[in-house]
């Protein structure tokens, strides 16, 4: 009997949701994906020791660049040991400022080009609210593509799809988490709002022609994985990876495309109603562009004590 993870790779392109270097090489995900907090976790590692105080070395007290020239370095070593793709984040605190959205999303793709990487190998990661869907959205004609993350609401799906981003990253777990602590109980199988969430725009992509790439991200358990085997890609935490390599047990397709919801369209005014109106996403996205800045100005601190 083959395992529950390479069961997945069967319907779903795997990604692993680490920079731990030697998980990804024992896991073999196709894709990597990283964020400052996962970036945070791999500056406590002793391999990356060196990367950080290249990242810092002719910065000239440039904390923004040298986060940057680290997060460029990790996705490099990422990109020797796996065949596909290296999400890379633009700093949080961006995510209402599309104009530097787009000039700190054209340096990450700089580094990349500096040290030979090509644009097919990187996604640039924005955060989903309407400034940063708007700088994706001239990314993308650019010819750099871009994993729109922090994603909880159907009306964000609506909008990256209209802006032809590459690839959406819905959030599962932290949806769950929030309904969890709200409604005061548990969730399982296909009653689990963060898997009915990305259910629901993955009918919605397949019923309407969009190209778009659903990659469901945030697991808490096995459990929203197995729903949800037969989306485009999921990235899963090596944990998670490890628990599933080791499950000899069937796991069945279970999403596929189905009837959709019909095409929608929104503009600005109706997105930020749209999303007001959803006190989960509101609540979730604003906390994470919270969280996830944090953590870069966490970083910026340890690489500032290597300056």
């Amino acid at each position: 009997m083959t395992s529950k993870l390479d069961q997945l790779k069967q319907y779903t392109t795997v990604v692993a949701d680490t920079g731990d270097l030697d998980a990804i090489s024992r896991l073999k995900p196709v894709d990597a994906t990283t964020n400052p907090s996962l970036l945070l976790k791999a500056a406590a590692l002793p391999r990356y020791a060196h990367l950080l105080d290249e990242a810092v070395s002719g910065c000239q007290g440039d904390l923004g660049l040298a986060c940057d020239r680290f997060g460029v370095a990790v996705g490099q070593e990422i990109l020797k040991v796996i065949p596909g793709r290296i999400s890379t984040e633009v700093d949080a605190r961006l995510s209402f400022d599309t104009q530097a959205t787009l000039r700190r999303a054209e340096r990450i793709i700089g580094l990349y080009d500096q040290a030979g990487i090509g644009r097919e190998r990187v996604l640039i990661k924005i955060a989903s609210t309407w400034e940063g869907i708007r700088a994706a959205e001239q990314l993308e004609k650019a010819g750099i593509q871009c994993n729109l993350t922090l994603l909880f609401s159907f009306a964000q799906a609506v909008a990256c799809a209209d802006a032809g981003v590459f690839l959406i990253s819905p959030f599962v777990g932290r949806i769950y988490d929030w309904y969890k602590k709200a409604e005061g109980r548990d969730f399982v199988g296909a009653e689990d709002p963060g898997v009915q969430s990305v259910a629901r725009i993955y009918q919605y992509y397949k019923a309407n022609g969009y190209q778009t790439v659903v990659m469901g991200a945030s697991f808490r358990n096995l459990g929203q994985i197995e729903q949800l085997a037969g989306c485009d890609r999921l990235t899963i935490s090596p944990d998670l990876l490890q628990q599933l390599s080791d499950d000899q047990g069937e796991l069945p397709r279970l999403l596929n495309a189905g009837s959709g919801e019909a095409r929608q369209s929104l503009d600005e005014s109706s997105f930020r109603w749209a999303l007001n109106e959803d006190a989960m996403a509101t609540e979730k996205l604003a906390e994470g562009i919270r969280l996830f800045a944090r953590d870069q100005e966490k970083l910026e601190a340890l690489l500032a004590a290597r300056a």
